[in-house]
């Protein structure tokens, strides 16, 4: 079990560690491992990626206990001797008899009702995720891993806790009933028959009666058992109160120790099983798996007569697999042959953001592609060159989906969803995307998708570095690629200033 909650630690580390570098850094060395891994048929596992990479940069931990897991440990090991403490003194409590009183063996099934009861609420509630004493394990941490873990982590410390609890006043029980001589009975306020007693115990020896035939107490020993609090009449019989004691051991073993034994083991398994879940959703294993899976795709541009304000490099990523589609201002949102070659999908998601639409109407889109928890991909008129008001919006969708979202620009040509291939165009879309400095941000060409049955993409278009003059105007009328403009704020704009009506790039 602490190899489940180790390995989603590690990974959680190395995440936090990869969202310093750059989206091309990171999709070199993992497309490369992949690559390594495929050569040497070997199989391309999470547990082999961080290997890996704690051999390369000498971060492996020594072998032993996890630290990052030290306060669950503490925690288990209070819960469970205060558990052994508690279940001897209990016993001890219960089964406390002078001479002058039959122990009482109502009061004794009564509480070892409510001892199943705890338990089956216990596993309950981690199942449910709900935490009621959780407080008493500190508040969590800004983004703890195992935050969505910790119901099941606090149901496996409780059952620590109960087992021993029962382990001890099992012991206990067995202790009392060789160094004294106890005298069991039953009495209640209700108006019980002696046959009405003896079915319900009946019952309730029902798991042991073929085992044990001896802890199944007869009508004989019910019906002498009975006792009134008030009555001084001894028993007929006193050597024959003892013999319930069979039946007390069965009934703390079958229904308060093994039930707690086997919460136990179905704990650990829920935690394992939520371990594993919380990994595959965490923010960073969508995008290692892309990097797996997609074959790296880069391409120079050629130096052209023109001067250029640096050199023109684009790297065209494959189009991630996703039915989320967001058209900024419209661009090419009626385009007929466009969807088939952005999404697998056959009816893909399609929102408007940007241009007339108001901030309230964006942030109702960030919403309901968030939510999806799948790449997106962002439809861009490529003959317009970026704005400050498509990069405030991306902004604003880092603060509104799930971290390590895939977002997939991809500008084109016209309305009809041609996909850009003019050097210098793609080359100012490509240095607006390397400034917004966001590992998770692809520029994609429509069409560009991960090839399965060839274990490859097709062929990005070559680009030619041809930027603009500094302020030349293009096509649209607006300025050229290295000064931008918010069309629907203006320049020096406040993101959540109101926006003037505007249909813009």
């Amino acid at each position: 079990m602490p190899k489940a909650l180790t390995l989603l630690l590690d990974f959680d580390d190395q995440y936090r560690r990869d969202v310093q570098q750059s989206h091309a850094f990171l999709h070199r060395r993992d497309r490369r491992f992949a690559q390594q891994q495929e050569d040497q048929k070997q199989p391309l596992t999470v547990p082999a990626w961080l290997a890996a990479l704690h051999a390369l940069n000498g971060q492996r931990r020594e072998a032993g206990a996890d630290p990052r897991l030290r306060h669950w440990r503490q925690a288990r090991w209070v819960f469970a001797g205060l558990g052994a403490l508690l279940g001897a003194g209990f016993m001890l409590g219960l089964l406390w008899y002078d001479g002058s009183r039959q122990i009482n063996l109502t009061l004794l099934i009564g509480l070892v009702a409510l001892q199943l009861l705890l338990a089956l609420f216990t596993s309950l509630q981690a199942w449910l995720g709900w935490q009621p004493w959780g407080s008493l394990l500190g508040a969590r941490q800004g983004e703890d891993p195992l935050a969505a873990l910790r119901p099941a982590l606090c149901a496996r410390i409780a059952h620590t806790g109960g087992l021993l609890f029962a382990i001890s006043g099992l012991l206990t029980l067995l202790a009392l009933v060789v160094v004294q001589d106890l005298a069991f009975g039953w009495s209640t306020t209700l108006q019980t028959s002696a046959d009405g007693y003896h079915r319900m115990v009946a019952a309730l020896a029902q798991p042991w009666q073929s085992l044990w035939p001896a802890a199944v107490p007869s009508a004989e020993l019910v019906s002498a058992s009975q006792f009134y609090r008030l009555a001084d009449t001894p028993a007929d019989n006193p050597a024959l109160l003892g013999t319930w004691w069979p039946f007390v051991l069965m009934l703390w073993l079958v229904y308060v120790l093994l039930p707690r034994l086997v919460l136990l083991m179905l704990a650990a398994l829920q935690l394992r099983w939520q371990a594993g879940r919380a990994l595959r959703a965490h923010p960073g294993w969508q995008g290692l798996f892309y990097r797996f899976e997609t074959p790296w795709v880069e391409t120079r541009g050629q130096e052209d007569s023109q001067p250029a304000p640096a050199a023109a490099k684009t790297d065209l990523s494959p189009l991630p697999d996703s039915a989320t589609l967001i058209h900024w201002a419209g661009a090419a949102m009626d385009a007929p042959g466009l969807l088939p070659r952005l999404s697998r999908d056959p009816g893909p998601l399609q929102c408007r953001a940007g241009g007339n639409n108001s901030l309230e109407e964006d942030a109702r889109v960030l919403e309901q592609t968030g939510a999806r928890n799948q790449p997106v991909i962002l439809v861009t008129r490529g003959w317009e060159p970026p704005t400050g008001e498509l990069s405030d919006f991306i902004v604003d969708a880092r603060d509104h989906w799930p971290a390590a979202t895939l977002l997939a620009l991809v500008p084109l040509a016209d309305e009809q969803g041609t996909a850009l291939t003019d050097a210098g165009l793609l080359a100012q879309w490509q240095r607006f995307v390397d400034r917004q400095g966001d590992s998770h941000l692809l520029l994609c060409a429509p069409g560009n998708r991960i090839n399965h049955e060839r274990n490859g993409p097709t062929t990005a278009p070559l680009c030619r570095g041809w930027p603009p003059q500094q302020g030349q105007v293009q096509r649209g009328g607006h300025p050229g690629p290295e000064r931008f403009h918010c069309h629907r704020h203006g320049a020096g704009h406040h993101p959540r200033q109101p926006p003037l009506p505007h249909e813009g790039g």
